[in-house]
This record gives structure tokens, C-alpha cells and sequence, in this order.
């Protein structure tokens, strides 16, 4: 069954579900990113940081898909919020990666400490304009960050990607997104595989519908609302993870999962409003 696809606020359209390349990188992750794209997945999410840009556009060369077909997302790194920096950064991961445009590029963390993410968010908003960009976004961005986006250029971005999984589900995050019309991308959404994919409460569901615990909770994200990035570098978990769309959760399986919310479930202790990356 084909991955649905969403329509973002600039008008472009994304799939709602995206394969995440995080730790794929050289040969193997080419063949890990290409093994992805027969399967059925239509976008493949990166990062300056993740050093795999190149892998990416290799992969997506060797793989024959029509490039038309696809969305390829990378993202810019908090040492290059600087204005001229930032379009240079973007610049390098299109020679990278070997393309001539990202349908998404992000900033990857608002550092605000720093305080250059406004810069940076006026960098994306130029590059779009020179055609080196179709859509821009952010990750990990608070509703204090996007307000300050919109009040100084008017304009809010297309995706935020956050943090999201059962047990931290973000609720008024999610909220905030979807009142201002920006769509919700959950990074880590099956918990790094931690012990969310031997959770009883989920194994029973899961053993209900006839699907696995993976399939399951990346299932309670499309039906939030919020376009998961799961990996795998196996063509099987691959295949298992995109197949979400031929069955629903109840409402009582959706009540039910979320119990298992957390006052802070975040992994690492990744608190945007202090945590910073470069």
C-alpha cells in the first residue's frame, strides 16, 4: 500500500511517513537508503551532521528512482546560523549530496543561547528563493522560537520535527503546530528502540491487530497526525515499519497508549530551550 502523502502550508506535498538515515553512512548506508526506496518509501531524511549527505545522493542516483518522486531533507548545524555561513552550509550539502535542490532543509536545533536562529531561518528563506530549497523547516523548535520567526519574517515553516513517541507524546506541542498550520515530524519515534517495543500494554495491542509493536506505535503516530522517521538498514523491518496503512487504532487503543505519557519522557534530557547543538 502506497505511504499517503500530506499537503504542507507552502503547497507542496510530503509523505506521511519519511525513512530516517541517521548512522547510515558509506557503502553500507547507500545500500541501506537504496534498499528503502524500492520497498516503497518516497523521502529520506538527513543532516549536515549526520555526515551522510553523500550517501544520500549516491543512493539515490543508483537506486533509478525519478528524482521528481522523491523528497530529500537535509539539515543545517548550529555552527552555521550565521547568515552568510548558513547559505554557504546549504551550498555544501547540495554539492554533497550531488543535487540540485532539497525538497526540505531545516535548522536543526535553535541554540538559542547563541541567538542566530532567526539569521539562519532568514538564510533558508533566500536559498528557497534561489530555487536551492522547495520547502523550509525546523527542528525541535518551541512555540517561543516559531513566534519569533513569524514576527520578524512573516513567515512560519512548513514541518517542525520534534521529539515524539508514546512516552513522550507532546500534546501541546503537537497542538501549537497544527493551529498554525505546520505539520509534525517525531523524530525517534519508536524510542531508540528502548523498552517501548517489549511494553505489555503495546504487545497486547499489538498481538489484537496482528501487527508488531513497532508497526503499532508508528501506526498511533499517523493517526495523531505526525509523520514518524523510523530506520532500519534490513529490507524486512523496512517493509514492516511502512506497513501502517492497511489498519486503525481505536479510539480505546489510542486512550489506552496514552497513559504511558511521562511529565519528561525525552531521552536525553534534550530540552530546547537550553540544550544546544552545533
Amino acid at each position: 500500500m502506497p505511504i499517503p502523502t500530506l499537503t504542507l502550508n507552502d503547497g507542496t506535498t510530503f509523505p506521511a511517513m519519511t525513512f530516517g538515515t541517521y548512522k547510515l553512512n558509506g557503502a553500507a548506508g547507500v545500500e541501506a537508503m537504496k534498499s528503502a526506496l524500492n520497498v516503497g518509501y518516497d523521502a529520506l531524511d538527513s543532516a549536515f551532521n549526520y555526515e551522510n549527505e553523500g550517501a544520500v545522493g549516491r543512493a539515490v542516483k543508483e537506486s533509478g528512482r525519478d528524482r521528481k518522486t522523491l523528497r530529500i531533507a537535509s539539515k543545517l548545524p548550529g555552527r552555521h546560523h550565521a547568515y552568510d555561513e548558513a547559505l554557504t552550509t546549504i551550498e555544501e550539502s547540495l554539492y554533497r549530496a550531488q543535487v540540485d535542490y532539497y525538497d526540505l532543509y531545516y535548522i536543526h536545533w535553535p541554540n538559542p543561547k547563541q541567538g542566530k536562529y532567526v539569521e539562519a531561518w532568514k538564510a533558508l528563506i533566500e536559498a528557497k528563493k534561489r530555487g536551492q530549497i522547495r520547502s523550509i523547516a525546523v527542528c525541535n523548535f518551541l512555540p517561543e522560537h516559531l513566534e519569533r520567526l513569524e514576527a520578524e519574517t512573516g513567515v512560519l515553516p512548513s514541518i517542525n520535527q520534534i521529539e515524539l513517541h508514546p512516552y513522550f507524546p507532546q500534546d501541546e506541542m503537537r497542538k501549537w503546530n497544527h493551529d498554525h498550520g505546520i505539520v509534525t515530524q517525531a523524530w525517534s519515534p519508536l524510542g531508540r528502540a528502548n523498552d517501548l517495543l517489549t511494553n505489555p500494554l503495546l504487545e497486547k495491542i499489538a498481538k489484537r491487530v496482528g501487527k508488531g509493536v513497532g508497526q503499532v506505535i508508528l501506526r498511533w503516530h499517523h493517526q495523531l497526525g505526525s509523520v514518524p522517521i523510523p530506520k532500519s538498514a534490513t529490507p524486512k523491518r523496512q517493509i514492516e515499519n511502512r506497513s501502517i496503512f492497511d489498519f486503525t487504532l481505536t479510539d480505546e487503543d489510542m486512550a489506552a497508549i496514552a497513559t504511558l505519557a511521562r511529565p519528561d519522557g525525552r531521552l536525553k534530557n534534550q530540552d530546547p530551550a537550553v540544550y544546544e547543538e552545533f
